[in-house]
């Protein structure tokens, strides 16, 4: 069987439910991953997403900030969260598929991090290192068990390769792809040897990106972006990814969010 997993930083749901809707009717993902919903778990536009076809919605929403929900046609056997940095944010969710073989699918909007690359000066910086360190440890639990069929995909907030950042040397101290961001998104990628299924269609040496800055003018045209989300999986599912697409058409679409929704497809 084939399994479609989508996954989108959508920067408000309710702003942009047209687009989540709009997404949806082109791509008919099996299960679809927003993170930055902006909105508590009540305030979620289950109604509408159900009649696309989604009878099966875990939500971990708060006011305003944060959020991610998991959005499927498949039934869940078990939802549940993690509270990193014991901040009580709300930025991750799991999900067990039910289905043959089973899947757990996680769902990570890591923080972004401020602006100025200084665990010592920025609380968020530290904030955001503390929290790779903290799923680091997650995931180094599992280290003997490999064959555990597990997706991983989200908004990082982390363009780890040299060709994932439109100037590797001008982001060098630009938060999301500075050397102690990147190491520890490496040390994460080795406690559990995850698979990068983007990386698997788009060589290394080749430019690859997913958000682009509302700053720019023209964004299109200046084309600065960065790989910021992510889609990963566990060694039990390396030879599965059969496709992948950035659907960068999308980061034009109007009132857009800032980041491009990533696709994937799994044959199992």
């Amino acid at each position: 069987m084939d399994i479609k997993i989508a996954t989108w930083n959508i920067n408000s749901v309710r702003l942009r439910i047209n687009l989540v809707e709009r997404l949806i009717a082109e791509e008919s993902p099996d299960v679809l991953c927003l993170q930055e919903i902006k909105c508590i778990n009540d305030a979620f536009p289950l109604k509408a997403l159900k009649a696309a076809g989604y009878e099966h919605i875990a939500v971990h929403g708060q006011k305003g900030y944060h959020g991610v929900a998991t959005l499927s046609r498949i039934p869940f056997k078990k939802v549940d969260s993690m509270n990193f940095c014991e901040k009580g944010d709300c930025r991750h969710l799991a999900t067990d598929l039910d289905m043959p073989g089973g899947m757990r699918v996680h769902n990570f909007y890591v923080p972004a991090g401020g602006d100025e690359p200084d665990p010592e000066i920025n609380p968020k910086f530290a904030h955001k290192l503390a929290f790779v360190r903290e799923m680091t440890r997650l995931y180094d639990g599992h280290r003997t068990k490999s064959q555990n069929r597990m997706v991983l995909v989200g908004d990082l907030n982390i363009a780890p390769l040299e060709h994932d950042v439109w100037s590797h040397k001008q982001l060098l101290k630009v938060v999301s792809h500075t050397p102690v961001e990147v190491a520890l998104m490496n040390e994460l990628i080795a406690s559990h040897d995850w698979v990068d299924v983007m990386r698997r269609f788009v060589p290394d040496n080749e430019k690859l990106y997913s958000w682009w800055s509302y700053r720019a003018k023209d964004w299109l045209a200046a084309d600065r972006g960065r790989r910021l989300d992510h889609i990963w999986v566990t060694p039990a599912l390396a030879d599965t990814p059969v496709s992948m697409t950035v659907r960068k058409d999308a980061r034009g679409w109007e009132r857009a969010s800032d980041h491009a929704p990533v696709v994937a497809t799994l044959r199992l």
